[in-house]
């Protein structure tokens, strides 16, 4: 009997608790401190994924990447368009919505925030054609020389500038020779110009026209005309192998399917031909 008792209270012992449900186990789907219209977007995105909803948070999140966007262009070259910005920064804002979970109670914006940056970090990065190491370089450098501009009043020697990296003067301008190198401006960028710097232009107008002389087209176009003139006194087949071949891209044995002749037959009346411009373009000069 005692045995009997002592294996029923083990029994009891080790049979398995039911679990227990609970009001809050239910998924939040709205993130906190947001209006109703909003709540209800939120909920039918992370609800059902409704496509419509998770559109017009797309929309109603934006100008936070445009305020992202305007932050991390402070830092930029002038050369980089906020536009492209945005763009880069808008893949942030959708994955972010994608991921965010409003049961951890955060704010979506303080969520978003340093994803929207990252993303356009990341894109800035893979665009990036020059090493970061050239990058580090750079940097180095032009705060060596704001630190001894501001210490000296003046702007530094190249000694002095050495000196404060840490390097000779050959090793500076070897780090010089390859900053210089990966340096890219736009054309369309407006400079300072004139004897007191008031001026100013677009660096495209700085730059030193060394296109050919305009009476050269007046000769090329009329060059034209005698190259024109001398193919319409070929005969017809001529023509139309001259054509074909200079004008069209045909091979001659592609020539030779079209008139129905051999290639070697495209051949004769190509040389023919070309011997006929040259003769009469040489009488012309």
């Amino acid at each position: 009997m005692a045995t009997a008792k002592r294996v029923a209270v083990k029994t009891v012992e080790r049979a398995p608790k039911a679990p227990v449900k609970s009001a809050s186990s239910k998924t939040v789907t709205i993130p906190p401190a947001v209006d109703d219209e909003l709540g209800m977007r939120w909920d039918a995105f992370k609800s059902g994924a409704d496509a419509d909803a998770r559109e017009k948070l797309i929309l109603h999140y934006a100008p936070l990447v445009k305020y992202v966007a305007s932050r991390v262009a402070t830092g930029l070259p002038s050369s980089v368009d906020q536009h492209d910005l945005v763009s880069y920064g808008m893949f942030g804002l959708i994955d972010a919505l994608e991921k965010f979970e409003p049961g951890r109670g955060n704010k979506f914006e303080t969520y978003a925030v340093p994803r929207i940056k990252g993303a356009i970090i990341d894109e800035l990065r893979a665009m990036d054609w020059v090493p970061r190491s050239i990058r580090f370089k750079a940097r180095e450098l032009e705060k060596a020389q704001a630190d001894l501009e501001a210490m000296l009043k003046r702007q530094p020697s190249e000694e002095e500038l050495a000196d404060r990296l840490g390097m000779s003067r050959q090793e500076l301008h070897a780090m010089v020779s390859q900053i210089s190198f990966v340096s890219v401006l736009a054309l369309d960028e407006v400079v300072s110009s004139g004897s007191d710097r008031g001026d100013q232009v677009a660096l495209i107008d700085t730059i030193a026209d060394k296109g050919l002389d305009p009476t050269w087209g007046v000769e090329s176009q009329e060059t034209r005309g005698l190259l024109a003139a001398a193919i319409n006194s070929l005969s017809e087949r001529e023509k139309i192998v001259v054509t074909l071949y200079y004008f069209e891209g045909l091979t001659l044995a592609e020539i030779g399917e079209i008139l129905g002749v051999t290639e070697s037959r495209v051949c004769q009346i190509h040389t023919k031909a070309v011997g006929g411009l040259r003769g009469q373009l040489t009488e012309v000069d």
